[in-house]
């Protein structure tokens, strides 16, 4: 099931976000294509977004660039989409809301409460537990 804060509780905000989006970037994005993360930013990339790889274990990704944290994303960050565990979740919140992100989108599997409350307090839309690439293909695609 879905956890949610701040506006983001029906399909109609999930569409807004997602067509209002340009730039996502990808936290935990991985080099292996049979990975998740990997399949998910190349479905976002094909789906017309500009995606920046961000993990610091990586320098570059199929030839383009990986960033170490948020802060050394080269652009403004629409949606930071977070392929990290749950213990992870409220540092990349932090990450985001200093980094200027528009909105927080954790991959299935991922929540945290004290991440969510952050996010909140700061005024940051936050989905969670839920796929961006499955949501995309629902109500754009």
């Amino acid at each position: 099931m879905g956890g949610f804060c701040l506006t983001l509780h029906t399909q109609d905000e999930l569409r807004t976000l997602l067509q209002s989006a340009r730039t996502i970037a990808v936290v935990g994005h991985s080099d292996k294509p049979y990975r998740t993360s990997y399949r998910i930013a190349s479905y976002l990339r094909q789906a017309g977004y500009e995606v920046y790889p961000v993990n610091p274990l990586l320098t570059s990704i199929d030839g383009q660039a990986v960033y170490a944290d948020l802060a050394s994303v080269p652009a403004p960050i629409d949606i930071v989409n977070v392929f990290r565990r749950s213990e992870h979740l409220h540092d990349v919140v932090q990450e985001a809301i200093a980094a200027g992100a528009k909105a927080v989108w954790a991959q299935v599997g991922v929540e945290d409460a004290t991440a969510a409350a952050a996010a909140q307090a700061a005024g940051l839309p936050m989905v969670m537990d839920r796929c961006i690439m499955v949501d995309h293909r629902s109500l754009i695609a």
